[in-house]
């Protein structure tokens, strides 16, 4: 088994673990909190490391962990999620192309956050993050059929819910 290092494995994944924070809180400050707590909390554990199968499992486990519970805690939503995704649009595009880009982004961004939290937390891992199923069932503590069925609904919902505010204006 691989020898563990805190600056080669674990640092690394301060943005990974920063990326799922933020989707969780909405709130860049609140990640980046709950970054530093996790890569404690992590770092507390380097006695068990050897005995961890993932360590980027445990990890992201131990950052949405954290997240929800500041999100309990807390019991409110923040405005922009990276709002730098809006920001970064193609510069080539007319100003009324930006702005229905704009809206898009932004309509989808309001249905993944409206999801219930597991399913929107596997549609994250998955399409946003890359993350295979079984990874994901690790670090949500689920089945990766339970993963499927979650994304499956998420993309459902999203699809339709998506579907209807083009077709109604909603």
């Amino acid at each position: 088994m691989k020898k563990i290092s805190f600056t080669a494995d674990i640092l690394p994944m301060k943005n990974l673990l920063y990326r799922l924070a933020l989707r969780i809180t909405m709130n860049r400050e609140e990640a980046e909190d709950i970054v530093q707590d996790t890569l404690i909390k992590v770092w507390n554990k380097r006695d068990d490391w050897d005995n961890i199968e993932s360590i980027e499992a445990f990890s992201m486990t131990v950052c949405r962990n954290l997240a929800l519970d500041r999100m309990k805690r807390a019991e409110h939503q923040n405005a922009s999620l990276e709002q730098e995704v809006i920001d970064s649009a193609d510069r080539s595009r007319s100003p009324l192309e930006l702005m229905e880009h704009r809206d898009r982004v932004e309509t989808v961004r309001r249905l993944v956050n409206s999801l219930p939290e597991k399913q929107r937390s596997c549609m994250q891992l998955r399409d946003f993050e890359g993350k295979s199923y079984r990874d994901i069932a690790n670090i949500l503590g689920i089945t990766e059929e339970q993963v499927k069925v979650n994304i499956f609904r998420a993309r459902q919902t999203i699809k339709q819910k998506y579907q209807e505010t083009e077709n109604y204006g909603l």
